[in-house]
């Protein structure tokens, strides 16, 4: 059991979000401002090593980080990459781990092909940055790009082949063409093709099963959307519904103060993970907590009941469903600290998660 942790190389201002969000924003102006919701809600939740910069700490953070993955027994990151035709978007940090070898970490690349969105503000209608994908020139663009982190000693390769991650497949009509002139580009270069592997999340299903080598799971995306009992999903609806009406009018007893409308107990996406079958090739995910409030406020939504003793046994569960194969997990994530979805270490809650994920690893 492999686990690789998706990492979000945000944390830095860049021109655009500079444009969309405010002077100075990062990842960190959304955490710090955070407010708890309801009694017992621990926001915000403050860095253990402190607040980083991910382009004007280098290499200092990536070399702490990639060490303490490693002693707690991460096999590495699968770092998110936002590529528009050509358009690179949050570039500059996986650009400077390829200067420095002395990073020691294994890590692969997950391309994160979403048009960007107000989404966060609920605008989902006003674009940022479109998605296109181009003709075969800009197929072989983004391949060259590609092709300087497939050929670095730490990028993970299975059989020969660098794996690659598409969050959404689907979305990619022309994705056949291209990947048969990435493969062949790729053989060109010394490697026996990319190995692909597709992601299974909240959104629409790829049904180009034959395009895909493998298949990862998103969570808590997929088993929320996909992998709820009947009966689960009608208590969440019921629930959110009245909590949003109660936010409609001022019945609480505070005008203008909103309850938090979405929460699940985290028991529920931790079933569905140890409970699903996984084909050799269906690599599952897991999270630690969730908490996507700092975004959100009271629109987002909470996995209650999340503790580090829960997240060890589900891992120690995978653990023995995947005995006996050569496989990778998916966590959610390194530093997701805008949705709550991070392992990296807490001034409020230490390493509790990263000594249970040694802890299952090792086990």
């Amino acid at each position: 059991m492999k686990v690789m942790a998706l990492y979000l190389p945000q944390f830095h201002c860049f021109p655009e979000n500079d444009k969309w969000w405010g002077e100075g924003y990062t990842e960190w102006t959304a955490v710090k401002r955070a407010k708890p919701l309801f009694k017992g809600h621990i926001l915000p939740l403050h860095p253990k090593d402190g607040y980083y910069d991910l382009v004007n700490d280098q290499p200092e953070v990536f070399i702490r980080q990639a060490n303490m993955a490693r002693e707690f027994g991460l096999e590495g990151f699968a770092f998110y990459q936002y590529y528009f035709k050509g358009k690179k978007l949050m570039e500059k940090p996986l650009e400077i781990l390829l200067e420095h070898p002395e990073v020691n970490i294994k890590f692969c690349l997950a391309w994160a092909n979403e048009t960007w969105t107000r989404a966060w503000y609920d605008l989902k209608e006003e674009i940022l940055m479109p998605q296109e994908y181009g003709d075969e020139k800009d197929w072989r663009d983004h391949f060259l790009y590609e092709l300087q982190f497939f050929k670095d000693e730490r990028y993970v390769k299975k059989d020969n082949k660098p794996v690659f991650l598409i969050y959404r497949s689907f979305d990619i009509s022309c994705l056949p063409e291209m990947k048969e002139k990435w493969d062949q580009w790729a053989r060109d270069e010394g490697f026996d093709g990319i190995y692909w592997i597709g992601g299974r999340t909240a959104a629409a299903q790829e049904h180009r099963k034959e395009l895909m080598d493998g298949w990862y799971y998103f969570e808590p995306g997929y088993t929320l959307k996909h992998g709820l009992s009947n009966l689960c999903k009608l208590k969440y609806n019921l629930g959110t519904l009245a909590r949003s009406i109660r936010n409609r009018f001022p019945w609480n007893g505070e005008p203008g103060k909103k309850i938090l409308e979405r929460r699940i107990p985290i028991d529920w996406i931790y079933e569905g993970i140890v409970s699903r079958e996984y084909a050799e090739n269906e690599y599952p995910g897991i999270i630690t907590e969730w908490d996507n409030t700092p975004r959100r406020s009271y629109k987002g939504l909470v996995y209650t009941g999340a503790s580090a003793e829960k997240f060890n046994l589900t891992l120690c569960k995978l653990k023995d469903k995947l005995k006996d194969r050569d496989s990778f997990v998916f966590l959610n994530a390194w530093n997701e600290w805008g949705e709550g979805a991070m392992i990296e270490p807490t001034m409020e809650k230490g390493c509790a998660y990263l000594e249970a994920l040694r802890d299952a690893v090792n086990d």
